[in-house]
């Protein structure tokens, strides 16, 4: 009514009302009455906000990327972007389009400046290798420029999403990288059979080192038995020879006693010669018709018989002629033969 009207702003959106050339108030989630024949609103959003880039640069061996990724910012002085660009409201309180466009392609432009240089200076696997270096490029790039202090934004965050080649150049790299990836799969297949062999190679050296090591255990072994047979035929010797030692010397014992023996019944026998040659030296020098006389008592007449025939014999030199019938024998012999029948008389004790 009269031009009277009323506007109301949220809490994220910076407010200035100019009445007459003049500001008359300022600020974040302003709500006012006002004149619209003598005023004018700037609004200002305070939001942070996502712009996309993406641009081609030319690398250090004449080769063209494509970079690709997003700047994060907000407005921190939106009175100097409001002098910079025209964020005036429409009748109908609507916003410029084209205002915040023209913001996001200045920030690109400096954006790809910042970066321009340092591809330049890169080859082509370089810069396909550095997106974090480059989001710092552009980073530090925005913050010094002079455009964007002019602005009044603070840039948040940038972050490269995409390096790329050109298609062609891609498929190269691809080829390359798959010629090279095969080179190392190769590698990798003749290290492991290498290695394969290596272990093998070990595995047969460890199990020749324990045959030799099971080898000198069992030489040490018959070494050892050897040795214990060496001393148990020592000690087998030994008793052997004392034994042997035990059996001269117990022989020597009785080499001893039995020349003790032999002296002693030597002894004995010269001592019953010497007693019998005394008991018997009476008799040598008695005549043995003396000794027939005094042993008359065991004299039979066969024995007397005998000592005749004796007597005769030895004085045959003397008789002419002697007649001996066989009668005489005959009787004297069956005699004899019955007293030798009959039991002789015991002598008494």
């Amino acid at each position: 009514m009269f031009g009277l009207k009323f506007i109301k702003f949220d809490s994220m959106t910076y407010a200035i009302h100019h009445k007459n050339g003049t500001i008359k108030r300022e600020g974040k989630g302003l709500s006012f009455f006002y004149y619209s024949p003598k005023s004018s609103i700037t609004a200002i959003p305070l939001g942070s906000k996502d712009i996309q880039f993406i641009f081609n640069e030319t690398t250090k061996d004449f080769q063209t990327i494509t970079i690709q990724g997003q700047i994060t910012y907000k407005i921190e002085n939106p009175t100097q972007l409001a002098d910079s660009l025209d964020f005036t409201l429409t009748k109908n309180h609507q916003y410029k389009e084209d205002n915040f466009e023209k913001l996001n392609q200045r920030l690109n432009n400096e954006a790809q400046t910042s970066t321009s240089s340092f591809i330049q200076g890169l080859n082509l696997k370089e810069a396909l290798r550095s997106a974090k270096t480059i989001s710092e490029n552009i980073s530090v790039g925005l913050a010094n420029s002079d455009s964007t202090k002019i602005l009044g934004v603070q840039v948040l965050s940038v972050d490269v999403l995409a390096v790329k080649p050109t298609p062609e150049m891609a498929k190269a790299l691809e080829t390359e990288t798959r010629e090279s990836l095969q080179k190392e799969a190769d590698q990798a297949i003749y290290e492991r059979r290498n290695f394969a062999v290596e272990q093998e190679r070990k595995i047969k050296e460890s199990e020749l080192n324990t045959e030799i090591a099971v080898e000198e255990k069992k030489k040490q072994i018959n070494e050892k038995q050897a040795e214990i047979k060496v001393k148990e035929a020592e000690s087998e010797r030994k008793l052997r020879e004392m034994k042997m030692s035990a059996d001269v010397s117990i022989e020597e014992q009785k080499t001893k006693l039995i020349e003790m023996q032999v002296e002693n019944d030597k002894k004995l026998a010269d001592s019953k010669g010497y007693e019998l040659e005394k008991t018997l030296k009476p008799y040598q020098e008695i005549d043995w018709k003396t000794l027939m006389a005094l042993n008359s008592g065991n004299v039979s007449a066969l024995d007397n018989i005998g000592f005749a025939f004796r007597e005769l014999a030895e004085n045959s030199d003397k008789i002419g002629t002697l007649n001996i019938t066989p009668d005489l024998l005959e009787t004297v012999i069956e005699k004899q033969g019955q007293n030798n029948s009959k039991p002789r008389p015991k002598k008494a004790n």
